[in-house]
């Protein structure tokens, strides 16, 4: 029998979804007969409330932790994971996901690889996003794609002041603004007509969602840059959300500073996967002629 201490303690977040949870259940049966013990939770719903994260925490002596969902679970187990550095895998179910490393059909030939130490990890940058009000720290979160200024429905264009390194940019006049890492560039960002921008480049993407002046485009700042934002006055309905996780009603009283992470999210990489296989595939590059 294996010893305890080389027992290796393998995580499961699962989306609350029929074939997700069947193939959850058939991986934590083949990690068991191993020799594994497995921690399994269902991802977590978003919320328009930031929650105290200290007490529900993943275990920190899990060796790794396997996604099996979209991109939205993978947010939340990043969530669940918080800076301990626990390497992290995902499993798109369906359509192709960016942050899914392999497909459900080589689940349990990678779980095998994985439990043989047959895998390589790459760092993917975060952001530290603070917010005070009034001297009071209201919010102390990190992001792995992206922190978003959104107005309401009914609201009218949010007025978004933005400095760089304390030096002022420029006034935002627009439904919103994005703050997104090279991994989040290829999520909201996109949508709104930001660049694609590979996750090696140390880099910051500012892009504001329909922005009133139309020579207010996305920007790309270094990763080294602090970036401060203050709503004008009288601003209301405005929301501040945590990579679509978590949201936070924010005011003219509210300072947000974003600046990069001090700890990555560990991914696992698997030998043959390309990331601008991924990239092609999602966005249907054929490199043909139309």
């Amino acid at each position: 029998m294996q010893e305890r201490s080389h027992i290796k303690k393998i995580g499961l977040v699962v989306k609350a979804d029929p074939k997700a949870i069947k193939k959850a259940d058939e991986l934590e049966n083949l990690l068991r007969s191993k020799g594994s013990d497995v921690f399994r939770k269902e991802s977590t719903p978003p919320t328009r409330r930031i929650s105290v994260k200290s007490s529900s925490l993943a275990p920190s002596d899990l060796f790794c932790v396997f996604v099996l969902g979209g991109d939205g679970t993978f947010l939340s187990a990043v969530r669940w994971v918080g800076d301990q550095g626990i390497p992290i895998i995902g499993v798109k179910f369906g359509n192709v996901g960016f942050l899914a490393e392999i497909a459900e059909e080589n689940l349990f030939s990678v779980a095998d690889s994985i439990l043989k130490n047959e895998f390589d990890v790459r760092s993917r940058m975060r952001l530290l996003v603070t917010v005070t009000r009034e001297g009071q720290k209201l919010a102390h979160e990190t992001v792995l794609n992206d922190v978003v200024i959104n107005k309401g429905a009914l609201a009218r264009l949010a007025h978004i002041t933005t400095y760089i390194n304390d030096q002022y940019l420029t006034t935002y006049s627009a439904d919103g603004l994005i703050i997104s890492t090279p991994t989040g560039s290829t999520a909201y960002s996109l949508a709104a007509g930001g660049p694609v921008i590979h996750p090696a480049v140390p880099a910051i993407i500012m892009t504001p969602i329909c922005p009133f002046t139309l020579t207010n485009r996305p920007l790309i700042v270094p990763d080294s840059a602090c970036i401060k934002i203050k709503l004008a006055k009288k601003s209301s309905d405005i929301m501040l959300t945590f990579d679509g996780q978590a949201g936070l009603d924010i005011d003219d009283r509210d300072t947000i500073i974003i600046q990069k992470g001090h700890y990555p999210v560990n991914m696992i990489s698997m030998p043959g996967q390309h990331y601008f296989d991924v990239l092609k595939a999602k966005l249907r590059w054929g490199g043909g002629r139309v």
